[in-house]
Formats: structure tokens, sequence, C-alpha cells
């Protein structure tokens, strides 16, 4: 019988529950909403999801645009740190020429910085073109200014003397040789 008892409380514990439960749900309305409803409050959220996903893809075009101007505006950083000691070179080079009478002395610097220059540009992917003097007039890399008599019948086609040195950066032609050719 205690075992009743004991089985009998239980049972009337959990009616109570059972009972309370019920009421809270007759005390709180549910509301139902109609599928119109539901639709309305589906399309206020995909609005504001679609506004949210909008703005932010406004800051990611703003902030791109920002970090590409930064990226050309220091891009040759590097190329122009490298340059200033050329420059406090010619400096230097351009105070001792005022105090100095040598002209040896000051050839021997200027060929020291040249040769500076010519291999920082040449580390920086900067190449001149061989010289063209005898070879054919080829469009790709000569420019031609003038044209003149050909000395000999084999110089016709062919550049005959270059006025500047074309030059190559990473195997690309930015400046092309400028040639007299041969007719």
């Amino acid at each position: 019988m205690p075992e009743n008892k004991e089985q009998d409380e239980v049972q009337a514990t959990t009616d109570t529950q059972e009972n309370t439960e019920e009421q809270v749900q007759e005390q709180e309305p549910v509301i139902e909403l109609t599928h119109e409803e539901q639709l309305e409050k589906e399309v206020i959220e995909l609005k504001d999801k679609h506004l949210r996903m909008f703005a932010e893809f406004e800051n990611f075009k703003k902030r791109t645009a920002k970090e590409r101007m930064d990226l050309y505006r220091n891009a040759g950083l590097e190329f122009f740190e490298s340059m200033l000691p050329i420059l406090d070179d010619f400096d230097r080079a351009s105070k001792h020429r005022e105090t100095t009478k040598e002209t040896e002395e000051m050839a021997k610097g200027m060929d020291l910085i040249h040769s500076k220059l010519t291999g920082i540009l040449d580390q920086k992917g900067l190449k001149p073109m061989d010289s063209s003097v005898g070879k054919a007039f080829n469009t790709d890399f000569h420019e031609a200014i003038t044209q003149i008599p050909a000395p000999s019948k084999k110089m016709i086609g062919k550049v005959i003397d270059e006025t500047e040195k074309g030059y190559l950066l990473n195997d690309k032609v930015i400046r092309y040789a400028k040639v007299v050719v041969g007719k």
C-alpha cells in the first residue's frame, strides 16, 4: 500500500502540472497569422536582409577603392627609395665640382654614379637594348627618325646610326631605339 500511496501522489502532481499548463495556454492568446500576414512578415525580413547586404556591398566597394588608390599611390615607393642614394651621390658630386679643378677625379666619380644607377635599374628589370647599328630595321624595337642614303648596297634597310638607346622593362619595350635607316 505504501507504493500505491506514492503512485497516487505522483499522479496527482502530474495532473496538477497538466492543469496548470492548460490554464497558461488558455490565458495566453495564441496569435495565428494568416497566410498573407506571414508573407508580409517574410517580405519585410527579406527587404531588411537585402538592405543590409546592399550596405555591406557598398562599404566593400568603398574600402577596395581606397585600398586600390593607396596601392597606386605607393606603387613606385620602393623604386624611389632605391634611387635616393644616387640622388645623394649627384648632390655630393655637384658640391665637389665647385671646389675641385681635377677633371679626371670628377670623371671617375661620374662613372661610379652611372654604374650604380645602371645596377639599380638592372635590378628593377630595366635593360638597355643592344646596339642596333648594322642590323636590319625592326619596327618592334626601332623608331626611324630619318632615312639617309646608304654608304653601301648591303646597308640599305639597315640601321646606320642610333641616336637614342632603346630600353626594355621585364622584356617589354618601354622606349624604342631612335635610329637612322639607310635607303
